[in-house]
C-alpha cells in the first residue's frame, strides 16, 4: 500500500488495540464486536469466543500461509497491514479504499460504535450518510465505485484473446505486486490443496481478484490455460500463459546483471557474493538488534527465489543460492509491467551498475 492507505489502516489498528499493548487479541475485539447474534452462536453450534477467534484468524491467514505458522489469535501490525495489502491490490481508487476502512472500523464516529453480526448498536448505522477524509458523501462514493466497476467489465462479446488480454492488463497494472497477490489468491482458492486449480477454484480466485469478467467469461479463459483439457491448471502454467518470457534483449540485460553479482564466477549467486555488493549494517533490523547482517542478506536472496519456488516441482528451491533459472524467472515477473525495453535496461543499470559508472558499495540506508 502507499503511505496514505497505510496511514488509515494503522488508524484502524490503533483503534482496535483498546489496551494499547501493541497487538490485537480477543479482549480488544470484545469491545468492538458483539457475537451474540451470530447465527452459529444462536443455534448453539459455536460459542461467542470461537466466533471472535475466527474473526481474528481472518487477519492472520495470509501471513501464516507465507510463514508456515498456525494462527495464534493475536494480530500484529505486520499481519494487519499484510491483510490490507492484499485487499488494497484490487482497489484502484484511494477515496473508495478510504471509505471502506472508515466505515468498517467506525473511524469517523466520535462516540465509538459497537457492532453485532446482525446490526450495529450505537449512534450510527450503515444506512446513514457519513463523511470521509476527502469530504465527499460516502453514498456518492459507493455509487461512483459501482459505476466504475460496470465500466471496467469486459464486453459480453469478447473472444478468448480479448479476455486473456484483459487479464494481462489487470495484472500488469499492478506490477510485481499483482503477481504476488494473485499467487496468494491461488493458494487460498486451492481448497483441496492439490497445487492445481479446477474451474470452480479458478473462478473463486478470479472473483477475488476483480478482473471484470462474468462466470461464463472466466470459464472461457480457463480453457486457454487448460490446453490439455485435464480439468486443472498449475500456478506456473497460469503464469507462463499470462506473462510469457522476456524478449532476448531483456534476457541479455538480466544475465549481464547476474554475471556481475556472481563475484566468484561459480555459476551461482550466494551470500558470499552479495556480501561484496551490499552492506547490511544500516538495515533497520540490524541496527535494532532484531536480525544479523547474514539474516538480512539471506532474506534479500529469498526475494529472487520466491516466484520460482512457487512453481510446481520447485517447492524445494529455497536454498539461499540463486541459479540463472531463478534469476531469469524473477525478472520475467518484473518485465511484465514494463512496456519499453530502454526503460527496462535503465532500471537494471540503476539497480546493478551495469555500465560500471559507480564504485560504491550499497547499504540499506544509503550508498557507502
Amino acid at each position: 500500500m502507499g503511505p496514505q492507505r497505510q496511514k488509515i489502516v494503522l488508524q484502524a489498528y490503533n483503534r482496535l488495540d483498546k489496551d494499547k499493548n501493541g497487538y490485537i487479541d480477543i479482549n480488544d475485539i470484545r469491545g468492538v464486536y458483539n457475537a451474540k447474534n451470530h447465527p452459529a452462536v444462536k443455534m448453539g453450534k459455536k460459542t461467542e469466543e470461537q466466533i471472535l477467534q475466527e474473526f481474528l484468524e481472518t487477519f492472520e491467514t495470509a501471513h501464516a500461509m507465507r510463514n508456515n505458522d498456525a494462527p495464534n489469535h493475536i494480530v500484529t501490525k505486520e499481519e494487519f497491514i499484510e491483510y490490507y495489502n492484499n485487499i488494497s491490490a484490487s482497489i484502484d481508487d484511494d477515496a473508495y479504499f478510504n471509505l471502506m476502512i472508515t466505515n468498517a472500523w467506525g473511524l469517523g464516529d466520535q462516540g465509538g460504535v459497537k457492532q453485532s453480526w446482525s446490526n450495529q448498536t450505537g449512534a450510527t448505522t450503515r444506512g446513514q450518510q457519513t463523511s470521509n477524509l476527502f469530504g465527499r458523501d460516502s453514498n456518492q462514493l459507493a455509487a461512483n465505485a459501482v459505476q466504475k466497476t460496470k465500466m471496467e467489465m469486459v464486453s459480453a462479446n469478447a473472444n478468448e484473446e480479448q479476455l486473456l488480454e484483459n487479464l494481462r492488463k489487470r495484472l500488469a497494472a499492478r506490477g510485481t505486486r499483482g503477481i504476488v497477490s494473485i499467487g496468494k489468491k491461488f493458494k487460498i482458492a486451492d481448497d483441496n490443496n492439490s497445487k492445481t486449480l479446477d474451474v470452480n477454484e479458478f473462478k473463486k480466485a478470479m472473483h477475488d481478484f476483480r478482473i471484470g469478467m462474468n462466470d461464463r467469461q472466466v470459464s472461457a479463459v480457463y480453457k486457454v490455460f487448460d490446453r490439455d483439457g485435464s480439468g486443472e491448471i498449475t500456478y506456473d502454467e497460469f503464469l507462463r500463459t499470462i506473462r510469457g518470457e522476456m524478449n532476448q534483449a531483456r534476457k541479455n540485460v538480466a544475465m549481464k546483471a547476474y554475471k556481475i553479482m556472481d563475484k566468484d564466477k561459480s555459476g551461482l549467486v550466494d551470500i558470499n557474493d552479495i556480501r561484496q555488493t551490499y552492506n547490511a549494517k544500516q538495515h533497520p533490523d540490524v541496527q535494532k538488534g532484531k536480525k544479523t547482517e547474514d539474516e538480512v542478506l539471506s532474506e534479500f536472496l529469498d526475494t529472487f527465489e520466491d516466484h520460482f519456488a512457487d512453481m510446481k516441482g520447485h517447492e524445494d528451491a529455497r536454498d539461499g543460492k540463486i541459479t540463472k533459472e531463478e534469476w531469469v524467472e524473477y525478472y520475467n515477473n518484473v518485465s511484465m509491467s514494463i512496456d519499453r525495453d530502454d526503460y527496462f535496461e535503465l532500471m537494471m543499470n540503476n539497480a546493478w551498475n551495469l555500465d560500471g559508472s559507480k564504485v560504491t558499495k550499497k547499504g540499506w540506508g544509503a550508498e557507502v
